[in-house]
């Protein structure tokens, strides 16, 4: 009897404990959201193991990413998005997967930010090896992991406190988060800019700005800080190179077995567009590729309608205009005739 008080007591006050963490998180502007992690990428990525002629696959960064809307992509064009992009990536070691992995010889939308896009072929780089890693995890993933992702579901659906990402947002609020960001005593040093949570996903990873990043100016301000202190100070050259030839040769293979590339360039605007201009003029990246590759290409600076859109923090279009922005884009492909399925037309 004594145990099965103890049992109950302590269950108790382990339940009061929780709903009391929650609690203070809410307090906090803390709220439930999915976490964008390899479990979703490669529910996405499974669905390419049978594929369909009415499927489109966007590879790319965190700008095609953000700036497509999947629900809108669905009901204009009838065709199902695969959204395969990784955030702060090179679309490069996707493409090779699809490729050489797949059956799939369909429509493949590539972002292309030029700084990720660009970057390296080397398998230890952060864009590479972070695209990689999301590869390697579809094809190594135990029914235990799958099944665990399925649980977890409902938990960050419903709870606050569990939020954790593997980009590791200042935001997240789970214990490994909030251990990294302790500071013991003066030798740790400052804390860098918070990289404030700026992203709502749902389980398609259709993701959409925050409506506090593009309401609140001084919210959206600390992520253009974020922004400068990441990217501040020298950073490794481009190897316009070897990503050149990576790609056009994975996109040759790619149209040999019948299928389709589109190269789309999203907006980005301020300090963000002003670094990309002088680091990878238009010229010698996007315009070098679009002449290469001879694929239907697509600058967002070439339609005035896209040039004065809304980017709270420089480079991912707010909800309303990442609407526009994947609406327009579909009428701007029906009426070039690029979407090749029936159901587009």
């Amino acid at each position: 009897m004594n145990l099965r008080k103890s049992f109950i007591l302590a269950s108790a006050l382990g339940l009061l404990a929780v709903i009391g963490w929650e609690f203070y998180w809410r307090a906090q502007d803390r709220l439930p959201n999915i976490d964008d992690n390899k479990d979703l990428w490669a529910i996405q990525r499974s669905k390419l193991k049978n594929p369909s002629d009415d499927q489109v696959v966007f590879i790319g960064s965190s700008r095609i990413l953000f700036d497509i809307q999947n629900d809108l992509w669905r009901k204009h064009t009838g065709t199902d998005p695969v959204m395969l992009a990784v955030q702060g990536s090179s679309p490069l070691p996707v493409l090779r997967d699809i490729v050489e992995n797949t059956d799939f010889k369909g429509t493949m939308i590539v972002g292309v930010t030029s700084g990720l896009f660009f970057s390296t072929t080397f398998p230890e780089a952060p864009p590479w090896k972070r695209a990689q890693s999301k590869v390697e995890y579809f094809n190594d993933r135990t029914y235990a992991q799958r099944l665990n992702h399925q649980l977890s579901i409902p938990l960050q659906k419903n709870l606050a406190f569990i939020r954790a990402g593997e980009e590791n947002w200042d935001t997240d609020v789970d214990l490994k988060t909030l251990l990294s960001h302790q500071r013991k005593g003066e030798r740790a040093g400052p804390l860098p800019s918070p990289f404030n949570l700026f992203e709502e996903v749902s389980l398609d990873r259709n993701v959409q700005m925050l409506e506090r990043a593009t309401n609140d100016t001084a919210y959206a301000n600390t992520i253009k800080v974020a922004w400068q202190d990441i990217l501040k100070g020298d950073r490794p050259p481009p190897d316009k190179a070897s990503t050149m030839a990576f790609f056009l040769e994975y996109a040759t293979k790619f149209q040999e077995k019948g299928g389709q590339i589109i190269l789309v360039r999203c907006p980005s605007n301020g300090w963000f567009k002003e670094i990309e201009a002088k680091a990878f003029a238009r010229s010698e990246f996007w315009d070098s590729l679009v002449l290469q590759s001879k694929l239907p290409s697509y600058h967002y600076d070439d339609y005035p309608q896209f040039r004065n859109l809304n980017l709270p923090e420089w480079s991912h279009l707010s909800k309303e205009d990442a609407d526009f922005f994947t609406t327009e884009l579909i009428s701007i492909f029906k009426n070039d005739g690029v979407l090749t399925n029936p159901k587009t037309k």
